[in-house]
């Protein structure tokens, strides 16, 4: 079912609800001031009826009597099938007027109109019967019950009732066309949304919705969805730079070991030393390609999920301490100094983070063998100070090697980017990069700063267990 078709029914089926109950109120109130309405009527007609009967009773002689109540009954309206019989202190009927049938009064409604003075009886087909007590200082109390079957309220409410019915329907079918239109006229904004949605491609990407401009929902989807748009643009330029350059850095190793190799086979003789150099030579082309590889998966697994990365709790200080040893055991020549901060009173874990310790040991070794690489020469020995505060947990990574322009380190978080100063450096551009990622999944931050010519510092920083 179609949301248009949905919002049509949706809305006659309230509208139908509404009205069926304002019809239905308007019916039994009009009812109800109907018959309160006749039923006042029937009480004025026993009162007539006990006052005819009883003056009739006071006259001299039998013909003025009936002269008398012929006389007042031309002064008001018969109404349909009334009867009304007067009943004496012994339920004996004295007095009857109007249509006269053998259907008997109950006794145990003449003893209630006794005790409380005034009954009310409705029975089916709109026939009503009331009864009255009436007192008399001469004649004692009567009993007065007049029935009448009230068909101006019968007749009344049947042509009411049609008359609402017939409105229902009539305002459903309206609605009901009118709900289809408006609905359609509502949804048309979401329709040119879906229009626009399908004519999206992944090769034109930097299109976006033009709903995007108002306050309303449909402005709302279309602003998410251009933001969506804008970070799969982002991804896709990213994935095609990724290959673009990943593929160049697996040619270089994979180039020298077919050129060394093809080279080897030409010669169907060598000495003992060439076949050492060949050997040689593609062994440090494969431990390129095998560190490249290493890399690439180490980015693929720093952009995993973070909920399928397991996290422990792990002291920076003690990794510090392992990645120093790492470090120095891969670049002997350097020096690389560590410095740990004072820690508060109030932290009771001090240097403790909750993170994957395979993945920060990465980060560690990644700045700081940049660090040692970049600073070749320098005076300076490479300084990596850990400090903690109640909120924070920072690594700060200092050298004072060749350095990088500003244009340049704006791009050191871009895989496969070498800055101009450090082209002639061995690397790949993957260590930063990395970094950054195995720092968002641990909710922490990375920041390098450089100036060309005097050195590096890049800040890792974490947020503390406490």
């Amino acid at each position: 079912m179609s949301i248009r078709l949905r919002l049509a029914l949706q809305f006659a089926a309230i509208l139908a609800v509404t009205l069926l109950l304002f019809s239905v109120v308007i019916y039994y109130f009009t009812f109800q001031a109907r018959q309160e309405s006749f039923t006042g009527s029937l009480f004025a007609r026993a009162r007539i009826v006990a006052h005819v009967y009883l003056d009739g009773t006071n006259r001299a002689d039998e013909a003025s009597r009936v002269s008398y109540r012929r006389y007042l009954r031309q002064f008001y309206r018969t109404l349909p099938e009334e009867e009304v019989r007067v009943y004496n202190a012994n339920n004996k009927v004295v007095f009857r007027e109007g249509q006269l049938t053998d259907v008997p009064v109950p006794i145990s409604l003449l003893t209630a109109v006794r005790q409380t003075g005034r009954q009310v009886q409705t029975r089916s087909n709109f026939h009503q019967t009331v009864g009255l007590l009436y007192h008399d200082a001469r004649q004692g109390n009567f009993v007065v019950v007049a029935s009448s079957v009230d068909t101006d309220t019968r007749d009344k409410q049947l042509g009411l009732r049609n008359i609402l019915i017939s409105g229902l329907l009539v305002s459903l079918i309206i609605v009901s066309i009118g709900g289809w239109f408006f609905a359609g006229q509502a949804l048309q904004p979401m329709q040119k949304v879906v229009r626009e949605v399908d004519s999206i491609t992944a090769s034109d990407l930097h299109r976006r919705l033009s709903q995007a401009d108002g306050y309303d929902e449909i402005a709302l989807l279309a602003q998410r969805f251009n933001q969506l748009l804008d970070r799969l643009e982002i991804a896709f330029a990213g994935q095609r730079t990724f290959v673009r350059d990943a593929s160049h850095e697996l040619r270089t190793p994979l180039t020298v070991l077919i050129g060394e190799l093809e080279v080897a086979l030409l010669q169907q003789e060598r000495s003992p030393q060439e076949y050492r150099r060949v050997l040689q030579s593609t062994l440090d082309a494969a431990r390129l390609l095998k560190d490249l590889t290493n890399g690439l998966l180490q980015i693929a697994r720093a952009s995993d999920d973070p909920s399928q990365v397991p996290l422990t709790i792990v002291r920076l200080d003690e990794m510090l301490l392992q990645a120093h040893e790492e470090v120095q055991r891969r670049h002997p020549t350097h020096r690389v100094d560590l410095e740990f901060g004072d820690v508060p009173a109030q932290v009771q874990q001090p240097f403790a983070v909750r993170g994957n310790e395979a993945l920060l040991l990465s980060a560690f070794l990644n700045v700081m063998e940049n660090a040692c690489k970049f600073s070749t020469g320098a005076n300076m020995p490479v300084l990596a100070s850990l400090t903690t505060t109640t909120q924070h947990v920072v690594l700060d990574v200092r050298d004072y090697g060749v350095g990088m322009s500003e244009a340049d380190r704006q791009q050191v978080f871009v895989p496969f980017f070498r800055a101009e100063a450090i082209r002639t450096v061995p690397g790949h551009g993957i260590g930063l990069p990395l970094t950054a990622k195995i720092m968002s999944l641990h909710g922490g931050t990375v920041r390098v700063e450089s100036q060309l010519g005097e050195g590096t510092q890049v800040l890792l920083e974490w947020p503390a267990l406490g």
